[in-house]
């Protein structure tokens, strides 16, 4: 029978095995209006299109409706309602996007009241604290039947050609948009992707917005590396600014510079790189595309937060270091070139046969492979002996099949080269030898003398030889 001292652990056990077993539902903090129970309005293709007035109050009565929010906690509760509201807002999303004349000026305030009474909502606290998103799965929203339609809905009013700026500022303002990040925080992957394009097209719409979304975002990563290092969204805000990077004017502000520095460099060393590395990689290598002088900077701050016992984000910073020298231009390639090779010397030599073959594929890149021919006096040296030692010592065969093709590439770029370090790594190794042997006949010629002594010590004092046996044996006691 299981002691009671076992139990708590047991049950924290079966609480993460539960926990990764099914799909998670809870519902946000909505301010819900209990015992509401709604009518369905008259359509609004029904009425006719000459009579705009009576269009747009009816358009308006359908919005203050979907404005009522429902508890999805109890899948009785108010059931009709319920879907009288979802197709209520069918109906707004087809109505906006193949109607003329819809988006008028009282229609702003309505449209964006609904959208925040839906959207812009406390996030619920997770149901598993120790919430893992490579092993868990997450929580979806219940709610998600409603919410889904709202998204769709305000990525229509959008997007339409109706759509006027300089009226909705009035009332998609920092204050809306502050709310909008909060929500990247969702665990639902289905509400951030939707979060994503929303953010993109208030972005695009709104330019005395642009650089209040850009800081607040910083700030979001800022907590993120040095606080918290838990936030969901993270892939979802990179694939954003990633379209906004590209369409960054020339010559890059300062700002822009400090935002890469400051911001996206330090995001490599978070322990969950693996869930945004795609995205972060194409942000910066988007920033080399931009600004080559930018090269030295970028590649020196990869190697300065270069993990040094986590063999995966090694092999995502060397594809990184891939994608950037892909466009690294060829006159900033010998700023970086030795401290950057003598990195991947180190990673050439790792254990870890998945490293060393990363490592070692940067020549099967043409481009690459031609920068390294350029500068081979410079990079073969700093190479050679890793190479050489590795491919006699490595225990995966890939590994050192890979390393002879490096080896041969390098013999083809500079033979005369090649050989004057085979020759000078001989000599090493011969010293190293020589060395080895010097070091192991002192030991002998040490322990002959140690002997020696103890047989005269023994013959002199036999008294004395008793007790340095009985010290030798208490102090192996000792030690095991």
């Amino acid at each position: 029978m299981m002691s009671a001292t076992k139990a708590p652990r047991s049950d924290a056990y079966n609480k993460k095995a539960t926990n990764r077993r099914g799909r998670n539902q809870h519902s946000s903090s909505f301010l819900i209006q209990k015992c509401v129970e709604i009518e369905p309005l008259p359509a609004l293709k029904d009425t006719p299109a000459e009579d705009r007035e009576a269009r747009e109050a009816l358009f308006l009565r359908k919005l203050q409706q979907c404005s009522i929010i429902f508890d999805f906690s109890d899948a009785m509760l108010d059931v009709k309602s319920k879907e009288v509201k979802r197709a209520c807002l069918n109906e707004l999303i087809e109505y906006i996007s193949e109607c003329e004349n819809v988006i008028t000026e009282r229609v702003y305030p309505e449209v964006v009241q609904m959208v925040s009474q839906n959207m812009l909502r406390t996030l619920s606290p997770s149901d598993n604290v120790d919430y893992d998103p490579e092993e868990d799965e997450p929580t979806l929203e219940l709610a998600w039947p409603h919410l889904q339609l709202v998204y769709e809905f305000f990525l229509r009013f959008l997007e339409s050609s109706e759509f006027q700026p300089a009226v909705a500022k009035r009332y998609i303002d920092s204050k809306f948009v502050l709310h909008l990040l909060e929500l990247f925080d969702s665990e639902d992957p289905r509400e951030r992707d939707l979060l994503k394009t929303t953010l993109h097209r208030v972005y695009g719409k709104f330019l005395g917005l642009r650089g209040f979304i850009r800081k607040q975002v910083n700030n979001m990563f800022l907590r993120f590396v040095y606080e918290s290092e838990k936030l969901n969204g993270v892939s979802e805000l990179l694939e954003i600014l990633g379209s906004i990077i590209n369409g960054f004017a020339l010559p890059l502000k300062a700002e822009h510079k400090l935002f890469l520095q400051k911001v996206l460099l330090p995001l490599h060393i978070v322990k969950s790189l693996n869930l945004y590395h795609p995205q972060l990689a194409y942000c910066v290598v988007q920033f080399v595309e931009k600004d080559t002088t930018l090269t030295q900077q970028v590649i020196t701050g990869l190697l300065r937060y270069w993990p040094k016992t986590n063999s995966s984000k090694e092999v995502m910073m060397l594809g990184e270091i891939e994608e950037i020298l892909d466009v690294i231009d060829p006159g900033q390639f010998p700023l970086v070139m030795e401290p950057l090779f003598k990195q991947v010397a180190r990673c050439v030599t790792s254990h870890h046969f998945q490293v060393a073959e990363r490592a070692l594929s940067l020549w099967s890149n043409e481009y690459i492979v031609s920068l390294i021919e350029e500068h081979v006096q410079v990079i073969m040296p700093i190479l050679f002996n890793s190479l050489y030692r590795i491919s006699k010592e490595h225990w995966n065969q890939s590994v050192v099949a890979l390393v002879y093709n490096v080896l041969k590439t390098f013999m083809e770029m500079d033979q005369k080269l090649f050989n004057e370090l085979t020759e000078a790594y001989g000599d090493t190794i011969t010293a190293r030898n020589a060395a080895s042997l010097k070091r192991q006949d002192q030991w002998q010629r040490l322990e002959s003398l140690a002997s020696e002594r103890r047989a005269k010590l023994s013959e002199a004092d036999p008294e004395m030889e008793q007790a340095l046996s009985k010290l030798g044996t208490l102090t192996l006691q000792e030690k095991s």
